[in-house]
């Protein structure tokens, strides 16, 4: 066996909660986080495409690289990225015990979910089809393209190995060592559903001028934005920007983050939780589809900070 192929470090499974995909970490250099290619096609497919398996076949037999199953459709072609082609859907090798098994990067489940969904929009999947996309729309839901590697460190438990230089890396990407213009990242679509959920009075008040909601409404985007952001960001926006003893902060958070990588995945995150507060009549419902979407956070009915504060 070649022992320069990686080993498993970790295992784990990623718990969406309409389906669960393998899921592991590799003792590489880069701790590449990887997804069992079988639970890929599980989670887009459900079950394996007798066409695609056909397919992949005779791409083997004509001596071409296969698609993996998930993503082999020929309608599914014209979607498909040069990039995303030479670089994600190549398999990597990886070893556990006298096993070798054949793993994709994890950034390929939000890529597939999106060539299903262009495909989709542009009408070009056939009528049996649209429930695979609905399938990736619902994953997409789910997931953010950087939280997938934060959700495989829970799930696999890695998050408790990481070292303490590659929690500053993470940092690094997402923290700015300068403070950003003021911008805002919250659309009013985002308050709305949130005074809707929570019964409160849209727009709120204004008190001297400055419109101003219930206090705890910043708990609930502390909760369900910030908390969301890979482990140990959160924890240094509150030290870079403490609150003062009216709980006040200098800053918004969102001009601590990278341009590039911390504010995209913040908008993402705003963009997933409008998008549970809207198609949630209630908030117990909504605090249900939220705790389905991020398996990492709290599971009860009912977020202990919101009873004790309406309390």
């Amino acid at each position: 066996m070649n022992q320069d192929i990686p080993k498993i470090l970790r295992r784990g499974t990623l718990d969406f909660g309409v389906t669960k995909i393998p899921c592991a970490v590799l003792d590489d250099e880069k701790r590449t986080r990887v997804l069992f290619e079988h639970g890929v096609t599980s989670a887009v497919l459900k079950s394996r495409s007798g066409a695609s398996k056909r397919r992949k076949k005779s791409d083997q037999e004509k001596g071409r690289a296969p698609l993996p199953i998930f993503i082999a459709p020929n309608n599914l072609k014209p979607f498909i990225s040069d990039e995303l082609l030479n670089g994600l859907l190549n398999p990597i090798q990886c070893r556990e015990g006298n096993r070798v098994y054949s793993m994709f990067p994890a950034e390929i489940l939000p890529q597939t979910c999106e060539v299903w969904l262009k495909a989709r929009e542009e009408k070009a999947l056939q009528k049996q089809q649209i429930t695979k996309a609905e399938k990736a729309e619902i994953l997409m839901r789910a997931i953010a393209h950087v939280g997938i590697i934060a959700l495989i460190d829970e799930a696999t438990g890695f998050q408790y190995d990481r070292e303490r230089d590659e929690l500053q890396k993470i940092l690094k990407a997402y923290i700015s060592p300068h403070l950003l213009p003021w911008a805002e990242r919250f659309p009013r679509e985002f308050y709305k559903e949130m005074f809707r959920l929570w019964q409160w009075k849209f727009p709120p008040t204004a008190d001297k001028g400055a419109p101003r909601g219930p206090r705890y409404a910043g708990k609930l985007t502390r909760k369900f934005v910030f908390e969301q952001l890979p482990p140990g960001v959160l924890e240094e926006l509150d030290r870079l920007n403490p609150a003062n003893e009216k709980w006040q902060r200098k800053h918004r958070f969102s001009q601590l983050l990278t341009i590039d990588i911390g504010n995209p995945h913040l908008e993402k995150q705003v963009a997933i939780v409008t998008t549970l507060m809207k198609i949630s009549p209630n908030k117990r419902i909504f605090e249900k589809n939220f705790a389905r979407a991020f398996p990492s956070g709290p599971e009860q009915g009912e977020f202990e900070f919101m009873k004790e504060e309406e309390n």
